[in-house]
Parts: C-alpha cells; structure tokens; sequence
C-alpha cells in the first residue's frame, strides 16, 4: 500500500492515505479517479483491476442507511455495487441465506448481517449471482466505519464543520 500511496501522490492525488492491505484509499483528486487509478496500478503493479471510487457523501449515505446498525462490526457487510441492479435474483439469495442471516438492498449497496460469520456465508459468495450484471466489492462494518473516520470533516454554510 505504500508503493500504491506513492504512485498515486506522485501523480497528483492529494491526502493520500490507505487502511489495510485490500485497496482502501481516501485521497483528494480532482475528477473521476477510477480510470487513472487503475491505470497507475497497471503501470506499477502489472495487473488492472476493478476499481470503485464513492465520494464522502456516498460513503456517509452507505453508512447512514445500513439497516443492521445495532449488530457487531464484524458480522455486518456493505456491498457496494457499481450501479443499482436491474435485476436481483431474490429467490436466489432466499436459497443462500442461512436461517440468521438477514440481507437488504439500498440503491447501489447490500447489506448482510452474518453472525455465524461471512466465511461461512453462502449467500456472501454468491452475491454477484444475487445481483447479475453488477461488479461488487464488500467490506464489514468495521472498515466502512474507519474509513468515514479518515474522510475529512463535513461543512457547513461559511465552512463551520457540521
């Protein structure tokens, strides 16, 4: 993350700043970062992923309508699709589901509660079937929560913080 960090400051993204090794950044960049995101770790990794950029707003609306809010970090999964599903395979995911599981779409995100663990959910594997013709990437409550404490103070009318 650190070599990633540095390529992406050296091309012009500001306030970079990563959280674990799985491709969590928060950065300022003027513009819509994915393409040249993905340009960058091709160029200096040697592969070309997915990537999917969600603005502070995004994040914090994510975040704000997760409908399992009072359940464990761990246990909670945001998956974030690239647009809204025109299709969602719902008997599929009634299938998958284990009897604790609970799921829920807003808009571009689902949600899984999983308190036996996303290891062990089959509903978790599956979501790009639940959701076909969608790209997904998911991460626990947990990290959506310290990525939103990374992400710079929200403000107001005459710049007071909010």
């Amino acid at each position: 993350m650190k070599e990633l960090r540095e390529a992406l400051e050296a091309d012009g993204f500001a306030a970079v700043r990563t959280y674990i090794q799985s491709g969590n950044l928060v950065f300022d960049f003027p513009g819509p970062p994915e393409t040249r995101i993905g340009e960058l770790i091709e160029k200096n990794f040697g592969f070309s992923p997915w990537v999917l950029a969600l603005s502070p707003e995004e994040l914090r609306q994510a975040a704000a309508a997760n409908p399992f809010r009072d359940d464990a970090g761990k246990t909670v999964h945001f998956f974030f699709l690239d647009r809204e599903p025109e299709t969602v395979n719902r008997d599929l995911a009634e299938e998958l589901r284990a009897h604790s599981e609970q799921w829920a779409l807003t808009g571009r995100v689902a949600y899984l509660r999983a308190p036996d663990g996303i290891g062990r959910s089959k509903l978790a594997s599956k979501m790009d079937r639940v959701f076909p013709g969608t790209q997904i990437t998911a991460r626990n409550r947990n990290t959506v929560e310290k990525l939103l404490g990374m992400l710079p103070e929200e403000t107001g009318p005459g710049g007071e913080p909010s």
